[in-house]
């Protein structure tokens, strides 16, 4: 989960690094108005990374001596240990993160701090840090998709032998393992996954040295900086480079994926939890109660997270309006990207790690799932599948079992209680062997395909995903 900070304490400083074109002081009301620090903080620890790339590569073009390098260094290390330990003092001039760093460099070893900024420009520099900051939080929210992807597979495993209804349309449909309906989620958080590589891929590109806009008038090496910050590539068009949001727009499309899933999930958990299903009691740990009503017990977390996964949407929507009509290349407007971008990473990242923790203590009530598996038709598509291995088209054998249904709801039975004189009424291609079939535990084994929730597929899959979350 991203890291969060306190609001930094700000103190009152004169003087901005661009007001030798100014003649009027900026008013109170723009400065607060523009001010970002409160929110770019977070990207403080990139920003001196890149800044410490950026002096390196300085100096391999002989723009600053051996000398400067080190005390420049030396002096933004300084600047990370106030800021890791909350000592940095923020000053009601500093729009940015950017400036507030540069500022206080420049106060910790004079006039030299000033030559940091040569051959950049805030622009190239913050399209620097939202590209590191974002390869770790990718990592990180990887790391928390597979620690939740163990704890549905443990579940699984737990329950491989617990048979429960499938659904369509909500509808009792056809008999399924719950361990094969656990393991669906799992797949699409291996998806989730691959989204996040995949965007992780496309933004690992370099983009400093694009300067403002147009490049840069020194002779700076851009790969020997792409090859200190880790980057396999660098921009091959500056003015892209510094206006470039796709990445971000794709992360938060892949977040919002991410919500949209354990949205799903929590739906099923609201209503596995409610007393006209109770398939599974949650934690109480993660659940509240009623100010009015002392029998209640709600399930707020699944809630909070369906609830939370409308904001992440929110801020796709978002980045994608702020973008749809900027003109090339960098303009004020995109300052707002960053708030959408953290607050969906935080909520994310906060949904995976609670919903993690909800899912490791869920207690299944496999009597009532059992109970489940009674009535309602459940093993028709069996009789079906039957006729068309008999020889009758699948079509005609729909329209049979359709009428047997009709005629067992008619009379207030089950379609297994009819006797085999019952159904031969309905076609002579019903023999005793079919009574074998029809059954929960045959219904289930005949789904013996890939991908099909057999036990002995369900169980090879548990296997196959064990090893590879481990």
């Amino acid at each position: 989960m991203a890291k969060r900070r306190d609001r930094p304490k700000v103190v009152d400083h004169t003087g901005k690094a661009w007001d030798g074109r100014f003649r009027e002081k900026t008013h109170r009301l723009v400065e607060t108005y523009t001010r970002s620090v409160m929110v770019d903080c977070r990207l403080y620890a990139e920003d001196i990374a890149g800044s410490i790339a950026h002096c390196k590569t300085l100096a391999k073009a002989k723009i600053l001596t051996a000398t400067e390098t080190r005390r420049i260094i030396r002096g933004l290390g300084t600047v990370k240990r106030e800021l890791d330990r909350g000592q940095f003092p923020f000053t009601a001039q500093d729009e940015d993160i950017h400036m507030a760093i540069e500022r206080r460099l420049t106060e910790i070893i004079g006039p030299l701090g000033g030559k940091l900024h040569t051959g950049r420009s805030r622009n190239d520099q913050v399209a620097l840090d939202i590209r590191l900051y974002l390869r770790n939080q990718i990592e990180k929210l990887h790391a928390e998709l597979v620690n939740l992807q163990r704890v549905l597979v443990a579940q699984a495993a737990e329950n491989r032998t617990v048979m429960m209804p499938g659904y369509t349309h909500l509808q009792r449909a056809q008999p399924v393992l719950f361990a094969h309906h656990l393991l669906a989620y799992v797949e699409m958080l291996e998806r989730d996954k691959g989204r996040l590589r995949d965007a992780r891929g496309r933004l690992n590109v370099m983009p400093l040295g694009s300067g403002a806009l147009a490049g840069t008038n020194y002779p700076i090496n851009r790969r020997y900086t792409a090859e200190l910050l880790d980057f396999p590539a660098v921009t091959a068009n500056s003015m892209d480079a510094v206006s470039d949001r796709d990445f971000m727009i794709e992360v938060a499309s892949a977040l919002s994926i991410v919500m949209m899933h354990l949205s799903r999930l929590s739906e099923e958990l609201i209503l596995w939890a409610s007393q006209e299903f109770h398939f599974v009691d949650l934690p109480d740990a993660f659940c509240t109660g009623s100010s009015m009503m002392p029998q209640k017990k709600n399930p707020d977390i699944p809630e909070l997270v369906r609830g939370k996964t409308g904001r992440v949407y929110g801020h796709l929507l978002n980045l994608l309006t702020l973008l749809k009509a900027l003109p090339l290349t960098y303009n004020r407007d995109l300052q707002e990207d960053k708030p959408a971008l953290f607050d969906a990473l935080d909520t994310v990242a906060s949904s995976l790690e609670v919903m993690t923790e909800l899912m490791r203590h869920v207690r299944v009530n496999r009597e009532t799932l059992a109970r489940a598996l009674q009535g309602g038709g459940l093993l028709a598509t069996e009789l079906a599948d039957y006729l068309v291995m008999k020889g009758v088209p699948f079509r005609e054998a729909h329209g049979i079992t359709g009428r047997i249904v009709r005629a067992a709801l008619d009379q207030g039975r089950e379609v297994t209680d009819l006797s085999l004189e019952e159904l031969q009424r309905f076609s002579h291609r019903i023999a005793q062997d079919l009574f074998p079939r029809l059954t929960t535990v045959a219904a289930i084994d005949h789904k013996g395909q890939v991908g099909g929730t057999a036990r002995t597929r369900v169980e090879q899959r548990i296997k196959e995903l064990e090893k590879h979350l481990s």
